[in-house]
């Protein structure tokens, strides 16, 4: 009978994740359509085709589906595991871009912008729209950052603060293209203009920041 219900238990987990899939993905649509204030578990459970009460058992209530479907997409920002030892600048140039084409592609991606708008839109009626974005979705992608200059810190390669040097570079990675793409004035960069963007930052970075023991005597 153990051997029996095995397989069973795994079919109703594997269902139970697709489920969980369309749901959230209800959810984002209605989100988008709708707006976040203005869309009911109702309207998207009706959407995703299934009853409030497994919606609630498989997501929550629509605050938890909406913390869920930004926390899918913030994990695109995640430094990856084997991150190349910085052991000199030029891995460290490697990594900053490289990991800057990765954010400004992600982050610039329609999807993700329509989250920022509906975020924005949303200030007033749903705040926790907002809070969530930032807290999980942006936090995520900085946290990414700090670490890659913590790690150069450690190896001697960077001085000041992570947080502080991290802010510069994506200040220098984005200059006003996010507000431009909030306000639909400019288009989303091509693959090459993105990969130009993020190494024009680097070295931009890496010139305001020399190694340590080169820095000019005061």
């Amino acid at each position: 009978m153990a051997k029996a219900s095995t397989p069973k238990r795994r079919q109703e987990g594997g269902d139970e994740t697709a489920v969980r899939e369309r749901i959230l993905e209800a959810a984002f649509a209605a989100f988008m359509k709708s707006g976040y204030a203005m869309t009911s578990t109702l309207k998207i459970a009706t959407r995703a085709r299934v009853s409030k009460r497994e919606l609630y058992a498989l997501v929550g209530n629509k605050q938890e589906m909406l913390i869920a479907c930004i926390s899918e997409r913030a994990k695109r920002f995640d430094v990856p595991a084997d991150l190349p030892v910085l052991r000199d600048r030029q891995t460290l140039a490697q990594v900053l871009a490289s990991f800057g084409t990765k954010l400004v592609r992600e982050v610039s991606d329609p999807t993700v912008i329509a989250v920022f708008r509906l975020a924005i839109s949303e200030v007033i009626q749903a705040p926790e729209v907002a809070r969530a974005l930032n807290s999980i979705g942006r936090e995520t992608s900085r946290a990414a950052l700090r670490k890659i200059m913590a790690r150069a810190q450690e190896s001697g390669l960077l001085a000041g603060r992570p947080d502080e040097l991290a802010e510069q570079f994506a200040g220098l990675l984005w200059r006003d293209l996010m507000v431009s793409l909030l306000l639909g004035v400019a288009e989303r960069p091509n693959p090459r203009e993105i990969a130009g963007r993020a190494r024009d930052a680097t070295a931009t970075f890496l010139q305001l920041h020399p190694l340590p023991n080169d820095a000019p005597d005061t």
